[in-house]
């Protein structure tokens, strides 16, 4: 139940939530909540804090927050308030309520406040699906819950944050995720891929440059540290950055200052820093390839994402949301799993992870003719020899790919090594590597 004075507000909840609950009640003020908490029954209350124009003290929030649990004292309640009040929040959590979300919102973070709620009052609602398949999924497994609870607790932070785990587990979603639970959610969420910057282009990339510092410098252009003021930067793929590269990003997280190409004039940046990698840091700087205080830096927290064969109870959920959201693009929105499927699914090995799953429903739900997909539909999930040599039967595709594996074994991972011994630049390495999911 959502209780709002402003009428587009309550439009805009009603429609995102639709998807997520089975039914959504609006009222446009507050005196109608006694009679509605008898009739509908409310899991759920988004409650506005301030409904009489020119107060905004939230007292009156307040006020029907008591009376709500009063009546109905199992019904969760999330405060709804334009003023970002720390002290207001405080007092209405302890009258009860479950959270506090502020406006202007952003969608997919009220959407996983509204679950979260709802998730509290114990009952069950058939799959926990997220409201959109660009949300956070965290399933059921104990790992993911754990690493939840976690990342609960280190969003509200400006604790730098290194995220690890194999590749296609979905370290840039959680990233996005601790973004949207943290106070910077209202700013940028700047991405850089880290192994696709040549070293000439790093500093210019990341601090900036001012016009005339190089060929073809036609203008001033701030950096993606700037970009990001206020906001989060995400640096992925960390581990392949060069040693030397490693200094120039060392000393710009520590001195939280940045100096454009071709300028004199220390520019400070207020940034949180979240790193990723699908390599070993701690290998690495036992072996001199990557430096020491930099990982310190950058590892205050450490999140390990595990790999899609270690939460099997998940894999018939992240197949579902798949499912729906591919059979929305291609025109099959009917399209459902055969009895079966989901187990046999949860036990394939998918060594490409939740990506390599999301790639096989959405080749399934092209090539589909009927209205289900059977576990013959969907061909990924089966372990492969990442050490076997190329096989002169199969497509080029399938050879280029074992090419590309075996490399990346003998290399230890080192992208530049790969790309050099195939003979292709780092960049065309890295566009293989998404196309294939490795």
């Amino acid at each position: 139940m959502v209780v709002d004075d402003n009428r587009n507000i309550l439009a805009s909840v009603k429609m995102l939530m639709d998807e997520s609950f089975a039914k959504v009640v609006t009222l446009d003020g507050p005196m109608m909540i006694p009679s509605a908490l008898r009739t509908e029954k409310p899991d759920v209350v988004l409650l506005d804090m301030n409904f009489r124009s020119g107060i905004n003290n939230g007292n009156e929030g307040l006020y029907w927050l008591r009376e709500i649990k009063r009546l109905s004292p199992a019904t969760e309640v999330v405060l709804f308030t334009a003023y970002a009040d720390i002290e207001l929040a405080v007092n209405g959590i302890k009258e009860g309520a479950s959270d506090f979300v502020v406006k202007p919102f952003d969608n997919a973070k009220l959407s996983e406040v509204l679950l979260s709620a709802y998730g509290r009052t114990g009952k069950k609602n058939g799959k926990k699906l997220p409201a959109s398949p660009k949300d956070m999924f965290w399933g059921d497994s104990q790992s993911m819950q754990s690493l939840r609870r976690t990342v609960e607790k280190v969003s509200m932070t400006d604790a730098n944050v290194l995220i690890t785990g194999e590749n296609g587990t979905g370290k840039e979603m959680l990233a996005n995720e601790i973004h949207k639970m943290s106070a910077r959610s209202g700013g940028p969420m700047v991405a850089v891929d880290m192994g696709a910057i040549t070293e000439t282009l790093f500093e210019s990339e990341l601090f900036g440059h001012v016009k005339g510092s190089f060929t073809d410098a036609k203008a001033d252009r701030a950096g993606k540290f700037e970009e990001a003021e206020g906001g989060t930067l995400f640096l992925d793929e960390i581990g392949n950055l060069s040693y030397a590269l490693q200094a120039k990003l060392l000393s710009a997280i520590q001195s939280r200052t940045i100096v454009r190409v071709g300028d004199n004039i220390p520019r400070p940046v207020n940034v949180r820093l979240i790193c990723a990698t699908n390599r070993n840091l701690d290998s690495m700087v036992y072996e001199g390839q990557f430096r020491e205080d930099l990982l310190y830096r950058i590892n205050t927290i450490h999140l390990e994402l595990p790999a899609l064969r270690e939460r099997k109870e998940d894999v018939g959920s992240l197949a579902e949301i798949f499912l729906k959201k591919y059979g929305n693009i291609y025109g099959k929105p009917d399209l459902t799993l055969a009895a079966g499927v989901e187990a046999e699914l949860a036990s394939r090995a998918w060594p490409g992870n939740i990506r390599e799953l999301e790639h096989s429903i959405e080749k399934a739900v092209i090539l589909c003719d009927g209205q289900t997909l059977g576990a013959d539909d969907i061909e990924g999930g089966k372990s492969v020899s990442r050490t076997a040599a190329p096989s002169d039967s199969g497509t080029l595709e399938d050879m280029e790919c074992n090419m590309i594996r075996k490399a990346m074994d003998e290399c230890a991972g080192n992208m530049s090594m790969v790309a050099s011994r195939l003979g292709i630049t780092r960049q065309t390495l890295y566009n293989k590597i998404k196309k294939y999911g490795l």
